[in-house]
């Protein structure tokens, strides 16, 4: 299965692919972890990545595309799923007609629906472990002891990216830039399924797995 991962931030795409990836034995390919690991093996899209962000301007897409394009080469036949990309329409159509010039095309788009109250309550509840990188919620996800990190003990954060601020302007980035992603591949004639996020992890999981593991079958 080749699978886009849409919705967002706060909408769970972190819990639900790492869950689609153990259950189906997928290649997660997340565009963050592949930039940072061009940059830090020093590959020449690496390096042209670098020198973007030194100069603080956008990694243009076109090496972002070929980025995730050459590590999409390496999945396993099981399939992959993608993690925070495509994150514009651009990106969508030009990683389409990478696909296509290996007669591979995307099987199928998950994308999660939430409401944005739910969201602000989400991400501004949300803290994190600096040391492990674990994931908590003050009400929905409450580590053993109160603001320490069940694995090894370390204060927990609440990340800049969290706070009600910064959350508004990513949400609105998210409206002009990514939720058009969506409409790109309805109008494409992909299988879309749109999953209420509004639920809680294990009923999102569920109504998931139903979905993919019917396409399975077919």
């Amino acid at each position: 299965m080749r699978i886009v991962l849409l919705g967002a931030p706060g909408a769970g795409k972190g819990t639900q692919c790492k869950r689609i990836v153990d259950r189906y034995g997928l290649l997660h390919l997340s565009s963050g972890d592949i930039l940072r690991q061009e940059r830090a093996e020093g590959t020449e899209l690496g390096r042209k990545a670098q020198g973007y962000m030194d100069s603080g301007a956008l990694v243009p897409d076109q090496i972002i595309v070929e980025m995730m394009a050459g590590a999409i080469k390496q999945a396993p036949d099981a399939g992959f799923i993608l993690d925070g990309f495509p994150r514009t329409v651009n990106q969508a159509a030009e990683l389409d007609k990478s696909l296509a010039s290996s007669n591979q095309k995307m099987d199928v788009v998950i994308n999660l629906q939430i409401d944005e109250q739910v969201i602000v309550q989400r991400m501004t509840g949300r803290r994190s472990c600096p040391q492990c990188g674990a994931v908590y919620h003050i009400e929905n996800l409450k580590p053993k002891v109160e603001g320490i990190c069940d694995n090894d003990g370390t204060a927990l954060v609440q990340r800049p990216d969290d706070s009600a601020e910064v959350l508004a302007n990513r949400l609105e980035t998210y409206h002009q830039l990514t939720e058009p992603v969506v409409d790109y591949y309805k109008d494409n004639g992909s299988t879309i399924y749109d999953i209420d996020a509004n639920k809680n992890i294990d009923e999102v999981s569920s109504l998931v797995f139903e979905k993919l593991d019917a396409l399975i079958k077919v």
